[in-house]
């Protein structure tokens, strides 16, 4: 294909500067070979190559401990997240997310007061949620507040729970009193750990409608309020007794004089869903709230005796021992047949699933090298852009499940060092380019099928036109459906700090064929390729 690559960097300028980039048309060459076109001084042409693209097996596990599901770089509450709930499909098979957590007291050696007894014990978890769609507002002008029948207003704001998987399905939150010692704050925990609970449950809550509301009540007599959520939650009522009698009656005994003591005493807990299959969906873990009410003899200075009701809120916060366990049963799924890791040839298909799923593996194949560097040297012909560009599989994956954007990528260079230890880095485009490159573009992603271009250009450009041979037979593209995450000042964390722990997101896309043989004139629809804009001189 042949460019008149002037008027389309002049076209993308302007509509850079008027803040518009439209991703339903053909690339633009990348700023690292832009100045071989000024003064059109070369042709530029386009052409496609075989990749060797292959299934990587996570084996189901990833890291799931504090360290990645919370966010400990940027200090951002709502960007730790965690998951819960359950998804079976046809092509992935099923797959459930539980969560646990430590639990530590506000203050060591509480005074509960005389004769304290609980009232009721509240497990607040905030799901992310679409804070642009409230769906109702309910008013009761009549509600009477229970706690020393006050007349009342209660409002509820409703609001959906951000799904991914069958939106209308049901789902049943249980939470469980954890019996293992879930040791400490700093411990690696992959995702396949189950720590064992206690039989009874300690409560559970059903969400019909996949909604989540905020409540606010008010004091008719002066408006002022007696109860407001501050952000949209799922209110788990939990056990009495077990509260009453692990934290109140234990008033004055070790196992509530240190942190030692009680994260032996109470060990954490675990939420989870009884179900099968519905939807995955996000929660602020730093976000959650654990309190309980209880009421204590209260003697004022006339000897009267009341009994106000307290609150307690415990600690769940990032001092403590935090874990997602997610489970997966691929039986029949699709997946089983197609996701092969054919190194050599590639795989037909290509699976790439979060919290522990399947990776994408995209290698350089030999001949396709070789091609590039007769054109490199007998043509003089110099690689202005590559891009790896991925279809979504138009028969394997026809659904109504969001397609990733642009930013649900990550994509790292893998090789192996002198030593042949593995390696791993951000591509060398990443490197070269900094802060204002986008390594990867989404097209059509309201169509079936949509596509993605990743660029590679530096990454192909150190390998063909290299002075000296380099070895890339280790070298290989690992790409993931999750993202870089940024530290405090917004710049990139680091490459192994991403989003794959908590990442809900599945797509089937197109492989490379291996019955193609390295044949360029009998393609697979869609199939993953190597698309090359190369310059040459006038």
């Amino acid at each position: 294909m042949i460019y008149n690559i002037r008027k389309i960097f002049t076209i993308l300028s302007v509509m850079v500067l008027g803040g518009a980039l439209v991703y339903n048309c053909e690339p633009e060459p990348d700023s690292l070979g832009e100045q071989l076109f000024l003064d059109g001084a070369a042709n530029g042409n386009e052409s496609s190559y075989d990749l060797i693209a292959y299934n990587i097996k996570n084996n189901d596990s990833i890291r799931t401990d504090a360290f990645k599901l919370l966010d400990l770089i940027s200090s951002s509450s709502t960007s730790s997240r965690a998951v819960l709930g359950a998804f079976n499909e046809s092509q992935f098979g099923m797959q459930r997310a539980s969560y646990f957590t430590q639990v530590r007291l506000a203050t060591y050696n509480p005074d509960f007061g005389t004769n304290a007894i609980v009232d009721s014990v509240v497990l607040v978890v905030k799901p992310v949620y679409r804070a642009d769609s409230l769906k109702a507002t309910t008013t009761d002008e009549n509600y009477i507040y229970p706690d020393g029948n006050i007349d009342a207003k209660k409002v509820v704001s409703t609001y959906p729970i951000t799904k991914y998987g069958k939106a209308k399905k049901s789902l049943t939150l249980e939470v469980h009193e954890v019996s293992d010692f879930m040791n400490g704050f700093n411990d690696i925990v992959y995702s396949n750990k189950k720590f064992e609970t206690y039989t009874p449950v300690l409560g559970s809550k059903e969400i019909t409608d996949g909604n989540v509301s905020s409540v606010t009540i008010t004091k008719d007599s002066d408006n002022s309020a007696l109860f407001t959520s501050a952000s949209p939650a799922v209110r788990i009522k939990l056990s009495n007794t077990v509260f009453q009698s692990k934290i109140i009656n234990k008033k004055g005994q070790p196992e509530l004089n240190d942190v030692s003591n009680f994260i032996r005493h109470f060990r954490g807990l675990k939420v989870s869903v009884t179900n099968s299959d519905g939807y995955l969906f996000q929660i602020y873990p730093n976000d959650m709230e654990l309190i309980m009410y209880y009421k204590n003899d209260l003697v004022d200075a006339n000897g009267v005796t009341t009994r106000p009701q307290t609150k307690y809120a415990f600690d769940l916060k990032a001092s403590n021992m935090h874990s997602g366990y997610y489970e997966y049963d691929r039986a029949g799924a699709a997946i089983q047949t197609y996701a092969n890791g054919n190194t050599t040839t590639g795989d037909l298909k290509l699976y790439a699933q979060g919290m522990g799923g399947n990776s994408i593996g995209v290698k350089f194949p030999v001949a396709t090298i070789n091609k590039l560097k007769e054109l490199y040297q007998t043509n003089k012909a110099a690689i202005i852009s590559a891009k790896i560009r991925i279809y979504t599989d138009k028969s394997q994956w026809s659904n109504a499940y969001p397609k990733p954007s642009s930013s649900d990528f990550t994509i790292v260079q893998r090789d192996k060092d002198a030593e042949g230890k593995p390696t791993t880095a951000y591509t060398t485009d990443y490197t070269s380019l900094g802060a204002a490159f986008i390594p990867v573009r989404a097209y059509d992603v309201d169509k079936n099928p949509a596509y993605y271009d990743f660029t590679v250009t530096q990454s192909l450009k150190d390998i063909v036109e290299s002075t000296t041979n380099v070895d890339y037979s280790n070298r290989y593209f690992k790409i993931d459906l999750s993202q870089f995450l940024p530290n405090s000042s917004g710049a990139l964390a680091g490459y192994a700090y991403t989003s794959r722990s908590f990442s809900p997101l599945r797509t089937v896309f197109v492989g490379s064929d291996p019955t193609n043989a390295d044949d360029d004139t009998t393609v697979t629809p869609n199939e993953i390729k190597l698309r090359v804009t190369y310059g040459t001189k006038k």
